[in-house]
């Protein structure tokens, strides 16, 4: 079973750093930053969601 609150915590800390990377005007940092999070969020995911029966 996936660690949603591990998944949360990535995700929420991944829009931290967007939001201080806009507000210093690099958007391509705060682009990276959610892109990484979001691919590494899927992968945990995938890796511990159940197989379907």
């Amino acid at each position: 079973m996936p660690n949603y609150e591990q998944l949360y915590h990535w995700m929420v800390a991944a829009a931290e750093d967007a939001i201080a990377a806009l507000e210093n005007g690099n958007v391509w940092d705060a682009k990276r930053a959610l892109i990484e999070a979001e691919q590494r969020a899927e992968e945990k995911y995938l890796e511990s969601a159940e197989p379907e029966r």
